[in-house]
């Protein structure tokens, strides 16, 4: 069977840099993004902390799920993550070691654009190691509250998410998009994140978002009408394609590409998590299947790994949580 993703493995070609600051602790943050070997997946440093330490890109190291994604090791966070992570996964990086010197990733212009355009220029180099992908077989639905998600076989990456606001700006937005590079680059790495006028002041007011400005924020008027941002509107439905760039870096802490449609509703950070979550907890929804080269096509290894113990070879941090909402296989 031929699917459209990439059979082996990626890395950078060279080292890229950038500095920014954080989005809520308003800090100037110097961050790298390293070649990293095989098999290595995407580790955070901190440079500022005295002891070489990391922690993985993977969702049994989040530690915090509220307005951003949040990577812990028990020694140091990470947080904000989301787009830098949306990136990578956008590029078809699959391994890189990236260093910052403070506990956010800086927030840049609130999308994940200058990080996609960071990799465009070191570009990206193939490996020997082929890639493992997770596979689903039986679609898994995760419900929480009015907020719900469901990923379902699929031959490639696709998502749809959907959003309804009370206001005369966003209302009710759907988006679908099938992830490539080039679909990536084009329709979903620009869109900011955004907020309502008065939830950044009271952000501002607990010491929260001391980063955020007109220049990496999109803020919603309060006559719900339009956005104070002069340059406006980068899409006309710029808010549920930042929704979806959101839940491609949240799903990229499932630690390797995965074959299935996601359908998103209302979700945010947590509920991402909680679908991981529900994933773990349903291997019999899945199978871990190793790539490989079949001409000039990409297929899936007849030889498909689908008990717990082997998935745990590829990801052993499928070792399922509980969850604090319902979950069902279908």
């Amino acid at each position: 069977m031929s699917i459209p993703i990439e059979p082996f493995q990626h890395t950078l070609r060279k080292t890229v840099s950038c500095c920014g600051v954080g989005l809520h602790s308003g800090r100037t943050v110097n961050l790298s993004i390293k070649p990293a070997p095989v098999n290595n997946g995407i580790r955070f440093f901190r440079t500022d902390m005295p002891a070489k330490m990391h922690v993985q890109a993977h969702m049994d190291k989040v530690v915090d799920t509220q307005l951003a994604t949040t990577l812990g090791n028990g020694h140091f966070k990470v947080s904000t993550t989301e787009h830098l992570m949306a990136a990578l996964q956008g590029f078809g990086i699959d391994n890189a070691d990236v260093e910052l010197d403070s506990a956010e990733v800086p927030i840049m212009d609130g999308s994940a654009e200058p990080f996609f355009q960071l990799l465009k220029v070191t570009g990206k180099m193939k490996q020997n190691g082929l890639r493992k992908v997770l596979r689903i077989t039986r679609s898994i639905h995760y419900q929480d509250g009015d907020k719900s998600l469901t990923i379902s076989p699929y031959n490639g990456f696709k998502v749809t998410g959907e959003i309804c606001f009370d206001d005369t700006l966003i209302k009710k937005q759907r988006y679908t998009f099938d992830l490539s590079v080039d679909r990536f680059g084009e329709e979903i790495a620009r869109a900011r994140t955004f907020g309502y006028v008065e939830q950044v002041e009271e952000l501002w007011a607990n010491g929260l978002a001391l980063g955020s400005s007109l220049e990496n924020v999109i803020a919603i008027h309060w006559n719900r009408k339009s956005v104070l941002n002069e340059d406006g509107l980068r899409y006309h439905d710029e808010f549920i394609r930042h929704k979806v760039l959101d839940l491609l870096g949240d799903l990229a802490l499932l630690g390797c590409p995965v074959l299935g449609h996601v359908e998103s509703y209302k979700a945010g950070h947590a509920q991402h998590l909680g679908l991981m979550q529900a994933i773990a907890a349903s291997p019999n929804c899945w199978e871990v299947v190793v790539m490989k080269k079949n001409g000039s096509h990409a297929v899936l290894n007849k030889i498909a790994a689908r008990s717990q113990s082997a998935s745990n070879m590829v990801m052993p941090f499928f070792n399922s949580k509980p969850l604090a909402a319902a979950v069902s296989a279908a």
